[in-house]
């Protein structure tokens, strides 16, 4: 419904032109930014709502005593969540203000964008059930593995205060009252909001020029020269873009059926879902540069390490 009401508005309405770049840029901008904005809102609502019923002290010990179980049980809930990177941060966001350790939720901000359903349901159509499978499995350890080290290295420091610590709320009004509790919701959706807005328009319009004025064959052209190294760079490659999950894949399916080796092509794809600079943009109001450079580059040596295991894995995967 919100897809054909832009499309009615910038193709309709105002009358630009479908195959002019600019008016598909203008149109990826505003579906995204509209898209973000709602779930933004109406994700830290529930998370704030929900976490009223749970003491966040005891719920972040409990997942810090179990150490790698809790990003395990964080790695699930995002592999079950549709979002892409840029969608995932509003509930990275609540899972932060309610107290839950760092690693854990990296944990799900990286396998969020990584999988989900209907990215598995593309990637079975084009790759068959063993590719998808090992996707899925490199996908999971990815932010585990990734949660796990960032968690170790105690960066908390580099969090902004005022984004990620909630204010203190008289026990009768939060814990006693549906209303009390629902208003608590809607007031800290409220206030993350007015806090990132601005970082939102920002990244979101940086994303919606790469994602229509970066051709495709350019790509193409940098990996096949790229030889041993086409790895790490489809990965840096795949990094600044910024495109959903149905863009995405066809675009790697594209680069395997030209010659370019299967975890080459992943590793592309997983950059590029993974990481990108408008999620970047946005974490900046949340998070420290050097948070910033420490998650991203944590997470791109995991996508490059397991675009090589994909690659010597190839010709198993083929029979």
């Amino acid at each position: 419904m919100l897809l054909k009401s832009i499309h009615w508005l910038v193709f309709g309405v105002m009358q630009l032109d479908p195959g002019d770049r600019f008016a598909q840029a203008f149109h990826f901008f505003l579906y995204d930014s509209i898209k973000i904005f709602f779930l933004l809102f109406v994700m830290i609502a529930v998370i704030g709502f929900l976490r009223t019923y749970l003491p966040h002290d005891k719920v972040a010990r409990w997942l810090t005593k179990r150490g790698g179980w809790g990003n395990v049980f964080a790695a699930t809930f995002g592999a079950v969540t549709p979002f892409c990177s840029c969608s995932s941060i509003p509930l990275f966001l609540g899972f932060l203000k309610a107290g839950i350790p760092l690693g854990v939720t990296f944990s799900f901000l990286i396998t969020s964008p990584l999988i989900n359903e209907y990215l598995v349901v593309l990637m079975l159509g084009f790759f068959g059930w063993k590719i998808t499978l090992l996707y899925v499995a490199s996908g999971m350890l990815i932010g585990i593995v990734s949660g796990m080290v960032l968690g170790r290295m105690r960066l908390e420091r580099f969090l902004v205060p005022d984004m990620v610590e909630g204010e203190a709320v008289p026990e009768a009004q939060v814990h006693h009252h549906f209303k009390s509790r629902l208003l608590f919701g809607i007031d800290e959706a409220t206030q993350i909001i007015r806090k990132i807005w601005i970082w939102i328009f920002v990244g979101v319009g940086v994303g919606a020029l790469i994602h229509n004025y970066v051709p495709e064959e350019a790509v193409q052209s940098v990996l096949h020269r790229a030889g041993a190294f086409s790895v790490p760079i489809a990965t840096l490659i795949g990094v600044p873009l910024y495109g959903s999950c149905s863009a995405v894949i066809p675009i790697a399916v594209a680069l395997f059926q030209k010659g370019i080796p299967l975890g080459t092509a992943l590793a592309f794809l997983m950059g590029i879902a993974a990481l990108s600079v408008p999620e970047a943009i946005m974490l900046r109001r949340a998070m420290r540069i050097p948070l910033i450079a420490t998650f991203f580059g944590i997470t791109t040596l995991a996508i490059i390490f397991t675009g090589y295991a994909f690659n010597a894995l190839q010709p198993l995967l083929n029979r």
